[in-house]
């Protein structure tokens, strides 16, 4: 994720964040006496590198992170790029998206009382837990401009502990009342009452010249070509 692609808001609130793993960082790392900016001599050094990041990282915060952007940043770029919808018929008929929100879990039950659900009862009632995604939207009747606002289009799964999550921000006490324990770091999907986590894949860069030093000390250079055809390897 890069700075520069965030709203002013959002760059303030990153900026912040990032002070604050920094000073973590550096407080974990003080109890030994070392610094961020020494040098990592050797591997049992790297190795202790690990704890630090685990407790100022965890496992699932990069997942949480990009989910956050997708729903408030990236999701409002994808519909900017495809706002306007024209007619070929009729040229004068159009219609274009404003605006685009992603609310927070909520029931589907028409006769519901309380509209806030939470992933316990999804578990327990093989439900997905989901937000409705609303838009704005201006188009065209007749010879009049129509505006209309939160318009329902679909529904979004969202990651536990999130920024729409409603375990976000809760205290041990809440998470009690509401069937969670607080120690679950979240970070996946409850569909249709089954957990599901996005898993992540290292692969080979295709199409990109690779850089790299062997076991002799010699530096080559190769490149994994791949088309929808073939593939191939070039050293």
């Amino acid at each position: 994720m890069e700075i520069d692609q965030l709203p002013d808001g959002d760059l303030f609130t990153h900026q912040r964040l990032r002070a604050g793993e920094q000073a973590a960082a550096e407080a974990l790392l003080g109890a030994n006496g070392k610094n961020l900016s020494d040098p990592i001599p050797t591997v049992e050094d790297k190795w202790q590198l690990l704890p630090a990041f685990l407790r100022v990282k965890g496992l699932v915060k990069q997942h949480i992170d990009s989910f956050n952007y997708f729903i408030e940043v990236d999701i409002k770029k994808i519909v900017k790029a495809n706002e306007l919808v024209t007619s070929d018929i009729d040229p004068r008929f159009y219609l274009k998206y404003t605006g685009i929100r992603v609310g927070r879990p909520e029931r589907t039950d028409a006769d519901a009382a309380n509209r806030m659900i939470t992933p316990h009862e999804c578990r327990l009632r093989d439900l997905t837990y989901s937000a409705p995604v609303v838009v704005d939207i201006e188009y065209t009747r007749g010879k009049s401009r129509v505006i209309r606002k939160g318009v329902p289009i679909g529904r979004m799964p969202i990651m536990l502990r999130s920024s729409h999550c409603v375990l976000t921000g809760s205290n041990d006490e809440e998470m009690a009342r509401m069937h969670e324990c607080p120690l679950d770091p979240g970070g996946y999907f409850i569909v249709r009452g089954t957990e599901k986590v996005i898993l992540v894949q290292e692969q080979m860069s295709k199409n990109r010249i690779i850089v790299n030093t062997d076991t002799k000390g010699f530096i080559n250079a190769g490149v994994l070509s791949s088309t929808q055809e073939l593939k191939s390897n070039t050293y």
